[in-house]
This record gives C-alpha cells, sequence and structure tokens, in this order.
C-alpha cells in the first residue's frame, strides 16, 4: 500500500476498539500523521480479563491492538502480537503483558500507554476514553442483570425488551485526553465494532456525547459488515446508526459508510450456520437520512487480513473490511471537501 499522507493532513480520530479499529488504523495512518485512537476500556474476557481479575489492572487488550495497528517497526508490531500457546502464559500475548507490567510499575495505564508509543514509536497517539475501572452491565425489561462484557457478548436479546438498556458500573468518566483530541479533530470516525459491546459502551462514558454533541468535526460511522446473532439480527445500515446516536444521545453522524459487495456464496454458507448475515441497505431510505450514506465495495478477500503472530485474531472473522478500499474511500471523502452534501 502506497503512502498518501497530504501536505496539509487532517486530524483524525477514530473511537472504537479491538479487530474494527485495528484494521481502520492500519490504513488511516498512511493518510494523515495527526492520528488519534480512542479505544474502549469494558474488555473483561480472554487475556484482558484474566489480567484485571488477577492483578487489577485496566484491560490492556484492545489498547494493545490499536498500538500495533500504528506502529512503523514491523518487528516490534510482531513482537507485541504474539501469543503464547502453552504453559501458564497461554492465551496472553506479549503486548498485553508488557503494558500490565508498565502499569504496575508506574501505578498509572495511562503513563503504560504513553510508554509503549515510544517503544512502538507509533505514528499518532492511543487513548483509552477513560481512566475508571468500569464494568458493562445488561439489564434486561424484567430486571434481570447480565454483568462483564464477555458475558453480554454472547447473550441473545429479547426482541420483546425492544432496544437493549446497557450502562456502566460505576460510571465512567471521559479521559481529559480524549475529550481534548475529540475537540481539535477534524474528522472523527466510528471503526466498526459490536455496537453492545464494543461502540455502546465507549459512548456511555460520561462527557464522550457531549463532546461530540460539541465538536466541530465531522463524525463518520463505518458500519458493520455482518449482524450479530441474537444482538443486531435483522438491523440493516440505518438501524445500526440510529443505534450509534442512541447511545450518543442524538444525531450525530455527518456520513454513514457502508459495504454493498456480497461475500462469496461458500464463505456466506459458513456464516449462515451460525445466523450471522451481510448488514442489509435500503437505498431510498438512507438518502432520506439527516447523514450522507456512501456505500461502496468494502469487503476483502479472506487471504488479505491472516495477522501471523496472532493467530486468535485472525481467526475471529472471515469476512473483514477491505483496507485499501476503506483507505481510498476515506481519503476521497476528508479531503475533497465538496463531497459532504449534508450536514449536521
Amino acid at each position: 500500500m502506497s503512502r498518501r499522507v497530504h501536505k496539509k493532513h487532517k486530524r483524525v480520530v477514530v473511537i472504537g476498539g479491538g479487530t474494527g479499529s485495528f484494521t481502520l488504523l492500519k490504513s488511516l495512518k498512511l493518510l494523515t500523521p495527526d492520528i488519534t485512537a480512542l479505544v474502549n476500556m469494558v474488555d473483561d474476557g480472554g487475556s484482558s480479563g484474566v489480567l484485571r481479575d488477577e492483578l487489577g489492572v485496566l484491560p490492556p487488550g484492545d489498547v494493545r491492538q490499536c498500538l500495533v495497528a500504528l506502529a512503523r517497526s514491523e518487528k516490534i508490531r510482531e513482537l507485541f502480537d504474539y501469543r503464547f500457546d502453552n504453559g501458564s502464559l497461554s492465551g496472553h500475548s506479549f503486548g498485553n503483558l508488557f503494558l500490565t507490567a508498565l502499569e504496575k510499575m508506574s501505578g498509572s495505564f495511562a503513563e503504560a500507554v504513553e510508554t509503549a508509543s515510544k517503544i512502538l514509536n507509533i505514528q499518532g497517539q492511543v487513548v483509552p476514553i477513560t481512566l475508571d475501572n468500569v464494568r458493562l452491565v445488561h439489564e434486561s425489561a424484567d430486571g434481570r442483570q447480565t454483568h462483564g462484557e464477555h458475558h453480554i457478548d454472547v447473550m441473545k436479546f429479547d426482541p420483546a425488551d425492544g432496544r437493549p438498556t446497557i450502562y456502566l458500573e460505576p460510571a465512567a468518566v471521559i479521559n481529559p485526553a480524549a475529550a481534548e483530541a475529540i475537540k481539535r479533530a477534524d474528522y472523527i470516525i466510528i471503526a466498526p465494532g459490536d455496537i453492545y459491546t464494543s461502540l455502546g459502551p465507549l459512548l456511555l462514558v460520561d462527557g464522550v456525547p457531549a463532546a461530540l454533541q460539541l465538536t466541530r468535526a465531522k463524525i463518520v460511522y463505518i458500519c458493520n459488515l455482518v449482524v450479530k446473532p441474537g444482538q443486531t439480527t435483522g438491523m440493516d445500515v440505518a438501524a445500526h446508526a440510529a443505534e450509534i446516536e442512541r447511545f450518543a444521545g442524538g444525531p450525530i453522524i455527518d456520513v454513514v459508510m457502508y459495504n454493498t459487495a456480497t461475500p462469496p456464496a461458500g464463505l456466506m454458507a459458513k456464516y449462515a450456520k451460525d445466523e450471522e448475515f451481510p448488514v442489509s441497505y435500503d437505498e431510498k431510505s438512507l438518502r432520506r437520512a439527516h447523514y450522507r450514506a456512501i456505500g461502496g465495495e468494502f469487503l476483502a478477500p479472506y487471504a488479505a487480513h491472516r495477522r501471523q503472530h496472532d493467530q486468535l485474531a485472525a481467526s475471529r472473522s472471515l469476512i473483514r473490511h477491505d483496507v485499501e478500499a476503506l483507505a481510498e474511500a476515506i481519503n476521497k471523502l476528508i479531503y475533497t471537501p465538496t463531497i459532504l452534501t449534508k450536514m449536521k
């Protein structure tokens, strides 16, 4: 992929966490040197969950993925992505352990991320959306509560309850560095990700909705490729955008980018067995929306997105966004102002 950094670069903020942000950051760092990743902090499954429970640290996993995406050195990226597959460290990535060690040494997760950023020589910065130690909670219509992102992630919501109720416990406050990044941004891009365990929790942090409402930046949402069974089943592109805005407290989105390409039949059949289907779209309803909707062939070939040194991350999904296609579409969007005909 060729470097396309413009002389008059834009300040870009990416909101999300995990694989969605990782994929997006890899492409966006070729467009601007001024990029900030704001990262969800409710992960409590897998390696991050073990480290949180056993050592009392903040979850390093999503932060690590963003750091790796923005790192300049391939060897250092591989090191931070390396995951142990046996022994007492089985399941842990080196990067997670490294961030945990830095936090324990300094007593500050923010300082740990800053130190890791320097060692990785990243392009831009990675900022936790909050520095509070919080857990995600889902509450059903009859008052039953489910605690923990990893438990909620595998839930199937009761359609009779309407749109799901989730909240953070205890309440979290926005990291001042995150608030500043949102304030100074030219473009804010909401990465693809699970609505209720990745993006929603981030938007629930006290101070985030207000910052998004007040920012002068144009806000772009990149819609997911497939629905999440039992959670976003039946939701089309417009419904995904509506849920983002529900958590954000009002209409904040200027542009929605969505995929129009169809996955190969064999690959889609594998997904269909698990009730995972492409996110549908209605062009007529999207044209009536308050935001500009931009469709494109954003589906990547399977072989293009394996991460050699993190097989867990590589195997989580076979259907991924095309880094090149997204980069070209976003490049055109942010460096061709006249393309935006609908603004808030």
